[in-house]
Parts: structure tokens; C-alpha cells; sequence
């Protein structure tokens, strides 16, 4: 499997902020989609594979097929452990429906701060129901738009339902 390090490429500064970019329409026009921190640029495909292959600029092109399984898949996991993939989150528990997957240039850093920040598209706000961290990142979830609000987490490892008191009320995202 290739490696994720060439997301790096692709954008993205730990401790900056990022929205969504609007490209169109509210409704991402697949059901997986990607979204770099440097630049909030979200891009979605009909496969969670084809979302991978595009975050990893082509270089990882044998990703399950669902991130269901990417879920389960340990040795998937293991070569994105303390790389750029920071966080996947999904639109209903058990990581099903619509994913958006974020990404950044290198893995969290663990000194007691939310480090980067992601502000939700219209389309994902108060959607997101389960999460996976990546790259030993821990996961805020917040009300409101900024990292406002009371915030739950950190969700450390594969969250397959998040509670109910972030479960479709996310507007933004912390990564520490």
C-alpha cells in the first residue's frame, strides 16, 4: 500500500482554520468527500475508495471499499497511523452514509491544544452521528461554527455513535 505522506502536497498548516468551501451546491455531489485544512477545499466522490485515492493524490489506490471496512481493516489503518489523514466522520452511527474525510500535513500534536480547526459545510452541519481519528488525533466536535459552544470529546479511537449530545448537532471540529 502506498503511502499518505504525499498529502502533504496537498495542503494544509497545523493550527489553521479552514471552511468549507461552497462549489456549488449544498449537497456534495457524491457520497464521500475529502476537505484539506489548509484551504477548506471539499471535494466529494461516489466511492469511499475514489476519496482516498484523491486525498493521497493517487498514491494509496487499493483503500476498502467502504469506510466501514476501513473501520475494520487493521492494516489499512496501521499505514495511516502518523500521517496526514486526521480525521473521517460519517453521517450515521456505525460509520454509515456520507463521509467527509479531512486531512492536514502531518499528524496532531499532543500538547493540550486544539492545534487545527475545520468550520462544516451547510450540508454537513448537525449531521455527523460517528468518527474516526487518524494520525493520533484527538477529536472535538463543537455546536457552532469557530469551535463555539460546549464541545464533547475527545474522541480517541473509532466512535461508531457519539452520544447524543453532539449526535447531528456538529457544526465545527477540533483536532488536538
Amino acid at each position: 500500500m502506498a503511502s499518505l505522506a504525499a498529502l502533504a502536497a496537498l495542503g494544509g498548516t497545523s493550527g489553521a482554520s479552514a471552511a468549507a468551501a461552497d462549489g456549488g451546491p449544498d449537497e456534495p455531489g457524491g457520497r464521500h468527500c475529502i476537505a484539506g485544512l489548509a484551504d477548506g477545499e471539499q471535494r466529494c466522490f461516489d466511492t469511499f475508495a475514489e476519496a482516498v485515492a484523491a486525498a493521497t493524490d493517487g498514491r494509496v489506490d487499493d483503500a476498502p471499499s467502504s469506510a466501514r471496512a476501513a473501520a475494520g481493516d487493521d492494516a489499512f489503518r496501521a499505514s495511516l497511523a502518523g500521517e496526514v489523514i486526521q480525521g473521517t466522520f460519517f453521517e450515521h452511527g456505525n460509520y454509515g452514509g456520507a463521509s467527509l474525510t479531512i486531512y492536514g500535513p502531518q499528524p496532531c500534536e499532543k500538547d493540550g491544544w486544539v492545534n487545527c480547526q475545520y468550520d462544516l459545510g451547510d450540508w454537513w452541519k448537525d449531521r455527523i452521528s460517528s468518527v474516526q481519528p487518524w494520525a493520533n488525533c484527538w477529536l472535538w466536535l463543537y455546536p457552532e461554527p469557530d469551535l463555539g459552544g460546549d464541545r464533547d470529546g475527545p474522541f480517541k479511537e473509532n466512535t461508531a455513535d457519539i452520544g447524543s449530545f453532539m449526535n447531528d448537532r456538529t457544526e465545527s471540529i477540533g483536532f488536538s
